[in-house]
């Protein structure tokens, strides 16, 4: 029997109900069925993000691997059709997958060393790092059917009057409407390039084939400027965003006006998220990249 995770239990509670409930009562069933079709062995405890359980195997031939499994939704459907485009580079590689379930079979990367423990003793290598990984995935058109960024956009800047009256002050309001202006300038070219979404330190692991591989992406078709968010705020220092932010377009060779753009369109994004749950105020680490963005 797999032991489940507590946190993933209330994680999928909190996010999911009941159709958390239900795949989390799935999951010994389900690990027996893939640990036994795919013929793989267990070789460590079952680790966990907020939405997926990661079982350690090694496979038949006794290469080492992880099992991953996980609920199908508009995020995690796309991550196969996104492995299997970038092929291991720059990323770690598909080695199976199960459409109906979402079940995957990946590479084994090395989990102890993630890139945020080196963005604490050396922040620039760590952005560094992503942004050489981002230019190399970002390099690589979408495939057909992945989420769209123009969609994502066009439905942000319509939620947007709304939200912003239930912001409690009026500095928030005019700071979110501005990061919404800017959104406005490039929605209506959001790119066609194969995004991660969520490259941060804890998403790149070191490897054996590269020094460093990303993991989980969530994919979707847009511009790179939108990749920028989770490299500036994880580990989030005001002082270090102004340089994150021209490291990471240098590095990745993108237009700076436009990167600022997508970048500020990403906080509305989640803002709107925090509205929806009954936030009545901007995260102060955000409205602080917002306002050095702005130049303010």
């Amino acid at each position: 029997m797999v032991e489940i995770p507590a946190a993933l239990v209330e994680s999928q509670l909190e996010w999911n109900g009941e159709a958390g409930r239900a795949f989390i009562d799935a999951l010994p069933r389900r690990s027996a069925e893939f640990l036994d079709r795919w013929r793989l062995r267990r070789s460590g405890p079952a680790m966990h993000g907020v939405a997926a359980l990661v079982l350690p195997v090694d496979r038949a031939d006794g290469t080492p691997a992880v099992l991953k499994l996980q609920a199908v939704d508009e995020e995690t459907e796309g991550e196969p059709v996104a492995l299997r485009a970038w092929g291991g580079h720059g990323c770690v590689r598909l080695l199976e997958h199960d459409p109906e379930t979402g079940t995957l079979l990946l590479e084994r990367l090395d989990e102890s060393s993630p890139l945020s423990e080196v963005a604490r003793a050396d922040p620039r290598r760590a952005v560094r790092v992503i942004a050489e990984l981002l230019a190399r995935l970002t390099a690589v058109p979408a495939p057909a059917g992945m989420r769209r960024l123009g969609d994502m956009a066009a439905a942000m800047l319509a939620a947007v009057p709304e939200a912003a009256g239930r912001l409690a002050d009026e500095r928030d309001r005019r700071l979110f409407r501005d990061c919404a202006a800017a959104l406005a300038e490039v929605a209506g070219e959001p790119g066609e390039r194969l995004l991660h979404w969520d490259l941060h330190f804890d998403n790149v692991l070191a490897a054996g084939r590269e020094p460093w591989l990303a993991i989980d992406p969530k994919p979707l078709a847009g511009d790179p400027g939108f990749e920028l968010w989770p490299a500036l705020g994880n580990l989030f220092e005001a002082d270090d965003v102004l340089w994150r932010f021209d490291l990471m377009t240098e590095v990745m060779g993108l237009d700076r006006a436009r990167a600022r753009c997508w970048t500020l369109g990403r906080l509305v994004q989640n803002a709107l998220w925090d509205i929806e749950d009954g936030e009545e105020a901007l995260d102060p680490d955000q409205r602080t990249a917002a306002e050095l963005l702005l130049g303010r």
